[in-house]
């Protein structure tokens, strides 16, 4: 898997102990690689992170991606192969009530990670990933692709494409040039779900926790449409592009979109009635119902065009829906319901994609 790239390298993740960033750095362990991360706290309770004693497992740092001294040193001292930036404020409803933590963190954090790495110029490898909300969303019905206008109507949104720009600009004024040992990519993607989430304010998040107690979960927008994905697809986006982005430099400098098969298009309505299946809900209506209560600005429809991944680095989506909504609601179900040891839980699902991507024979397998 990922012509084991990663195996025996040492791999530094920026916000280590979120959802997506658990999830990576099981399955980097998985590879073999050697796992350094560095977020500011532990982000929600219940976390991925702590219950499946990640810590314990990592070369783990408590440290603000905002204090710049204090990561240049530890990416100096530490000296990994590859850069996983994660770290943000995650949460758009969040945006609305602390627009200026959101914005600290989204580009302040952006802008010190590349410092630290210019500062240092050593060989790295290093995968920034953004949203797909760096977008000027104009609800327009094609998938956006990586020329098109960066912006936002909200601050997450807008510190998103503001990042972008941040990202381009170092790359043009500092790591373009020869003398720079800084190979950079830029990596996208959105409405990712799966088990180990427990960000407030997240559809799924709200029906796990709801359900598991027998209760009714409130929903605002029955019929937002999403191109709903497994948190697994756009890190096997990311760990490709950095596979391919260390051995061939022509990647340097790009963006890439990662986002689910086109069918995976639904409704918030159609997701939920889909999950409850798996909670023993014989008559699904009775496990939701609608509140109408829209505090903050939601898209209708947000969706990223992902040719480029498939044409440049031979990446497309693994899971059919029906895979989507089984990973999720099984780990959360035997998290809920069943004693399992979750770190083999999550390790027997990252398992089962992997097959299922040699499988389905995708090339971004070999």
């Amino acid at each position: 898997m990922f012509n084991n790239i990663y195996k025996d390298k040492k791999v530094f993740i920026s916000g280590h102990t979120g959802f997506k960033g658990s999830w990576l750095t099981v399955w980097l362990l998985s590879l073999g690689g050697k796992v350094v991360g560095l977020s500011k706290d532990i982000p929600t309770t219940p976390s991925m992170f702590d219950k499946l004693d990640l810590e314990s497992k990592i070369t783990h740092y408590q440290e603000d991606v905002r204090n710049l001294d204090a990561i240049t040193k530890i990416i100096d001292d530490e000296k990994p192969d590859f850069l996983f930036h994660l770290a943000a404020q995650p949460i758009v409803s969040t945006s609305y009530y602390d627009p200026i933590e959101t914005i600290s963190s989204n580009v302040m954090g952006t802008a010190n990670i590349l410092e630290a790495l210019k500062i240092i110029n050593r060989k790295i490898t290093a995968i920034i990933i953004t949203s797909d909300k760096a977008y000027d969303n104009v609800e327009q019905i094609w998938g956006y692709k990586e020329d098109d206008q960066m912006g936002g109507k909200d601050i997450y949104s807008g510190s998103k494409g503001a990042a972008e720009l941040i990202i381009k600009s170092y790359y043009h004024s500092f790591f373009k040039n020869e003398e720079s040992n800084v190979k950079l990519s830029v990596a996208r993607a959105g409405n990712v779900i799966g088990g180990g989430d427990w960000a407030k304010d997240r559809i799924v998040v709200d029906c796990m926790e709801s359900w598991s107690e027998g209760k009714v979960v409130e929903i605002r927008s029955p019929k937002a449409t999403r191109p709903w994905q497994h948190v697994l697809e756009p890190l096997s986006g990311y760990l490709n592009l950095g596979q391919t982005l260390y051995n061939d430099a022509s990647h340097h400098g790009e963006g890439y979109n990662f986002g689910p098969r086109a069918e995976q298009n639904r409704t918030v309505e159609d997701l939920l009635i889909d999950l409850s299946k798996y909670w023993d809900y014989k008559d699904s209506s009775e496990s939701y119902k609608v509140t109408g209560n829209i505090p903050f600005h939601e898209a209708g429809l947000l969706k990223l065009n992902c040719d480029k991944s498939l044409a440049y680095l031979n990446w497309q989506a693994t899971l059919e829906y029906k895979d989507t909504i089984r990973f999720t609601s099984e780990w959360y179900y035997a998290f809920y319901k069943t004693d399992e040891n979750m770190y083999e839980k999550t390790l027997e699902q990252i398992k089962e994609f992997e097959n299922l991507a040699q499988k389905r024979e995708l090339l971004w397998t070999n």
